[in-house]
C-alpha cells in the first residue's frame, strides 16, 4: 500500500510539473512581455514576469529568496516522504504532492529561466540563445499568465476615496504552479485539517 501511494505521489508531482513547465515555456517562446490573448471576456492569457524580489533588493534579495525557496521545498519533500512512509490517507498525500509540485515549478523558473532564455521585452524569447540568458543562475523570473478580470467597472464619483477609479476583480495574475499550491492548501484546510494537525504532532514527537 505504501509503495502504491508513493508512486501515486510521484505521478501527481511529475504530471503537475510537466503541465506547469509546458505552459510556461509556450508562453515564454510565443508571447512578448505584457502581451495579452483574450480567451473569453473574463479569462486572458497575459504574459508577465514576477521578479520575486524581497523588499526591492534586486540582487541579494532575489538570491536569498531563491535559496529560501529551495530549502522550503526540501522540507516539504521530506514531509511528503514521511506521510507516505507512515501510510497516511492518499487524499492528503495527493494534496501535499500538489503543493510540492507547485513549489518546485516556481523554483525551476528562478533557478534556470534566467540562463536558458533571453529577455522578453519587445520580443519573443529564445530558448538557449547564443548570447546567453537574461540573468545568472538563481536570478530567473517566474512566468505568470492566468488573468481573470471577472468584474471590470469604475467606482461612481460619489464613492469615498476611490470615486472615479477603475475597479477590477479578480486582479492577480498567476501561473499553474500557483494554482497547484493554492488548491492543495485549500483542500487540506477544508478536508484534512485534523490529519494535518496529527501529522505535525507526529513529527514533533519524533
Amino acid at each position: 500500500m505504501r509503495y502504491s501511494k508513493g508512486w501515486g505521489a510521484v505521478l501527481i508531482v511529475m504530471l503537475l510539473l510537466i503541465l506547469d513547465q509546458v505552459i510556461k515555456i509556450w508562453i515564454k517562446t510565443h508571447m512578448q512581455l505584457h502581451e495579452s490573448i483574450e480567451v473569453t471576456p473574463w479569462f486572458y492569457l497575459y504574459f508577465t514576469e514576477n521578479p520575486g524580489m524581497a523588499f526591492g533588493i534586486e540582487v541579494i534579495g532575489k538570491l536569498f529568496l531563491s535559496i529560501f525557496r529551495i530549502i522550503a521545498v526540501g522540507f516539504i519533500g521530506y514531509y511528503l516522504y514521511q506521510l507516505v512512509k507512515q501510510n497516511y490517507k492518499f487524499g492528503f498525500i495527493a494534496c501535499v504532492s500538489s503543493i510540492f509540485a507547485g513549489a518546485i515549478g516556481n523554483i525551476i523558473d528562478s533557478i534556470f529561466y534566467g540562463v536558458v532564455f533571453d529577455h522578453s521585452y519587445g520580443q519573443v524569447a529564445t530558448f538557449l540563445p547564443e548570447g546567453g540568458g537574461y540573468a545568472d543562475w538563481l536570478h530567473g523570473k517566474v512566468v505568470d499568465m492566468f488573468y481573470f478580470p471577472l468584474i471590470q467597472t469604475t467606482f461612481p464619483n460619489w464613492f469615498p476615496i476611490w470615486g472615479g477609479e477603475e475597479f477590477i476583480f479578480f486582479r492577480p495574475i498567476f501561473n499553474f504552479a500557483d494554482s497547484a499550491i493554492c488548491v492543495g492548501v485549500f483542500l487540506v484546510l477544508i478536508f484534512f485539517p485534523r490529519t494535518f494537525s496529527a501529522s505535525l504532532s507526529s513529527d514533533k514527537k519524533k
